[in-house]
């Protein structure tokens, strides 16, 4: 299994590791499956959204801190109990299709690190599954 590094800047954030992958992928070979992409952490999490306009990231956090907010009525003593919940909503791993080298996203998709207790030194696992046919 391989990883890649996120480092995230700022205590909510989505960091864009679509190219970080795009180049795991050429440097491993792979061709033809899915990339599982798998986040070992507790608060934050993985998403696929539209990586075009910023602005769309920028809404999604908004959305979760309304639905999430950072100051509510939690007992979770390291006060960080607004990004166990927001991570537990993104997920902790989505799966890229592989095709001929390269990930088969949509035009506007990009795979964003989901950071919610930052600035933290982060880790994503890669797992390739190739295709057997």
């Amino acid at each position: 299994m391989q990883r890649i590094t996120v480092q995230s800047t700022i205590r909510k954030e989505f960091v864009d590791i679509t190219e970080q992958l795009r180049q795991e992928v050429r440097d491993a070979g792979w061709q033809n499956g899915v990339l599982l992409l798998f986040n070992p952490h507790t608060t934050a999490g993985l998403t696929i959204n539209e990586g075009a306009d910023p602005d769309v990231r920028r809404d999604i956090l908004a959305a979760l801190t309304r639905l999430v907010p950072d100051d509510g009525d939690y007992h979770h003593a390291e006060g960080n109990s607004d990004a166990h919940i927001k991570a537990s909503l993104t997920g902790s791993s989505v799966l890229v299709p592989i095709q001929a080298g390269r990930l088969a996203l949509g035009r506007w998709q990009s795979v964003f690190f989901c950071e919610y207790d930052g600035p933290r030194t982060r880790h994503v696992w890669l797992q390739f599954i190739a295709d057997t046919q």
